[in-house]
């Protein structure tokens, strides 16, 4: 029985995260081949070097740097032959994002040039390659900050929103070359940096609204999944909010 992904090409950011590496581990497992990007190699290979090598392979990248990020792209094509998934997975918050009068313009523009720059570098240098390819799949992580107000995330959901109304504009502009667009909008997810901070009384009130429970990064891989296989050939433009209930409670 052949993988759902079988003979597809993937190029995955923030790999060393625990929602990206989760990703590259499901779509290996499914019969993709992986190029997985982060800042490290090293990173990487800690915790993903159980991984078949002839299915996967690490690169270092800054995905707010476009040489780097161009770099980045043409040596995943030049590895495997070809792109027919990108999925943008790299970004996060931090404690130093507040309020619009607290938080600092350097950490906006931090976040503003992982998350929301960086998805639009890797999809500026790598849909040209899933055109060539006959089309393909882009997968952006979102968040559900992008869909309620997170008064200490302001930097966090304007980077988030913008990378929601890119996604429906890259949709809409690539469906002739038959790209597919769509962005996964997460809720608390048990990554390391969240698992850090679970202790938290914020965090705690958090988690309670998951009616289903706070997520593992498997069940976002696994959305990924899905989008990057043909079964989601029809959907493009959309943001799946895979958020244990978050968002219906209010």
């Amino acid at each position: 029985m052949t993988g759902r992904l079988e003979g597809k090409n993937a190029f995955v950011t923030g790999a060393a995260g625990g929602i990206g590496r989760e990703i590259c581990r499901r779509f290996v497992e499914e019969g993709a081949r992986v190029v997985a990007a982060d800042l490290e190699t090293s990173a990487i290979q800690d915790v993903l070097g159980d991984l078949d090598a002839s299915s996967f392979r690490a690169v270092a990248c800054d995905i707010g740097d476009e040489q780097q990020v161009a770099s980045a792209i043409e040596g995943a094509v030049t590895a495997f032959g070809g792109l027919d998934v990108l999925c943008n997975t790299a970004g996060g918050s931090s404690q130093a994002d507040g309020r619009i009068t607290e938080v600092g313009v350097e950490e906006f523009w931090r976040v503003m040039r992982v998350d929301l720059f960086g998805t639009f570098l890797v999809s500026r240098f790598g849909i040209p390659h899933l055109i060539t390819a006959g089309g393909g799949s882009v997968i952006n992580l979102t968040s559900v900050t992008a869909l309620r107000g997170f008064p200490q995330r302001t930097a966090y959901s304007a980077a988030k929103g913008g990378i929601a109304a890119m996604t429906r504009a890259m949709a809409a502009g690539y469906g002739e070359e038959r790209i597919r667009v769509n962005a996964i909008a997460p809720g608390s997810t048990m990554s390391p940096r969240v698992a850090a901070r679970a202790h938290t009384e914020q965090a705690k009130k958090t988690a309670a609204k998951h009616v289903l429970g706070v997520l593992d990064p498997i069940d976002i891989a696994e959305m990924a999944v899905f989008l990057a296989s043909d079964e989601s050939r029809r959907i493009t433009g959309q943001v799946h909010v895979v958020d244990s209930g978050f968002t219906t409670v209010l």
